[in-house]
């Protein structure tokens, strides 16, 4: 069981990262809430991490809050929901809204997320009702404002197509994916695909 991982950030690739640990590169899927916390590639990171297995391979999930690979591990408990499903849901969701969600028995904010129908929205709101009931946590550290240098056209495309690449391997359709892009972009002046994301999965999940 890998539980921890401490080394040097190499390459960011929503939603998964590449860190090195001694010469051992490790691919890591990490939650949109991780992801905005990231420092620049080349620097040194440190992750609580779960390890999967399935018939399909294993699997590294990393989280910088315990309290986020906490409720990932809750969430894989319920029926119908893998890792997969789980860090869509901890993506389009901060910690604080899903455990809202569930207490206020919010179907409509689940349903939004890729992946969510009506029938898991339901799941989730029956089996982790009770479980999340004393749940308590401080909301997780927000990601640095975004500067309002765009840099050059290239960068601009470049930040778009990692945005956008990083909502489809989220679940949400190409074109659903670009449309939201494009309309965050006209609203806001981001120099980073972390803060595009950010705002698009908020325009998609609204709290």
């Amino acid at each position: 069981m890998i539980g921890r991982l401490q080394g040097v950030l190499l390459e960011v690739q929503a939603p998964e990262i590449l860190v090195d640990v001694q010469g051992v590169g490790y691919e890591v899927f990490v939650p949109m809430t991780t992801l905005y916390q990231l420092p620049q590639p080349g620097s040194s990171i440190t992750l609580l991490t779960h390890f999967a297995v399935s018939e399909n391979g294993q699997s590294l999930y990393g989280f910088y809050a315990r309290r986020d690979r906490d409720l990932f591990r809750t969430l894989i408990k319920v029926n119908g929901v893998g890792p997969r499903l789980a860090l869509a849901i901890l993506s389009g969701l901060e910690a604080t809204q899903l455990v809202s969600c569930v207490r206020e028995n919010n179907l409509a904010a689940l349903v939004k997320v890729p992946g969510v129908g009506k029938k898991t929205a339901e799941r989730l709101v029956i089996e982790l009702r009770d479980k999340l009931k004393d749940w308590e946590g401080s909301p997780s550290p927000q990601a640095g404002t975004a500067s309002n240098s765009t840099g050059s056209s290239v960068a601009a495309n470049a930040i778009i197509a990692d945005a956008e690449s990083a909502l489809v391997a989220l679940g949400y359709k190409p074109v659903e994916a670009s449309k939201v892009i494009a309309a965050v972009t006209r609203e806001h002046d981001v120099a980073r695909s972390e803060d595009l994301i950010r705002l698009a999965l908020k325009s998609l999940v609204p709290a």
